[in-house]
């Protein structure tokens, strides 16, 4: 496990692709992952060639939201060859200790699937507007993500 890097935006690219084209994760231009990379936890399989991947970005508290940083998950994939081996599980251990870190009072993310791993991990259905803003607006409406949520 490990930071991604500038370098490793094509490779977060081709990892998503997959996953983009079955609906499951929206469409993201290269550039946005080399200018957010440091977004990214990657894990790595043995050769070097991404596993799996997973966006934290953090939101401070807008006017009128309650009061703290909140974070969002984001581009949550494990590539086809790693997946059933706990490279989803690693990533979301290491995202939620990231979150604790940095003291974030909740932790966002949107789903297509049935969110089995999240609900796991304690996350559990939100009402869209206690999430943050900026990203509660970006979502797409069409795509029918169900908002959860895991306070820490």
């Amino acid at each position: 496990m490990r930071r991604a890097r500038e370098e490793d935006a094509g490779a977060l690219a081709g990892l998503s692709r997959p996953f983009v084209r079955s609906g499951a994760l929206r469409a993201r231009p290269v550039s946005l992952y080399a200018t957010r990379a440091g977004d990214f936890l990657v894990a790595q399989a043995p050769g070097g060639r991404l596993a799996g991947c997973v966006g934290l970005r953090v939101y401070p508290s807008g006017p009128g939201e309650r009061p703290g940083a909140a974070g969002v998950l984001y581009n949550f994939c494990v590539a086809a060859h790693s997946q059933g081996r706990g490279v989803g599980a690693a990533l979301l251990r290491a995202a939620l200790a990231g979150a604790r870190a940095r003291s974030l009072d909740a932790l966002f993310t949107a789903t297509t699937g049935q969110g089995g791993l999240f609900h796991r991990y304690g996350f559990a259905p939100s009402a869209a507007p206690s999430a943050p803003r900026p990203w509660t607006e970006s979502l797409d409406p069409r795509r029918n993500a169900r908002v959860l949520v895991r306070r820490l």
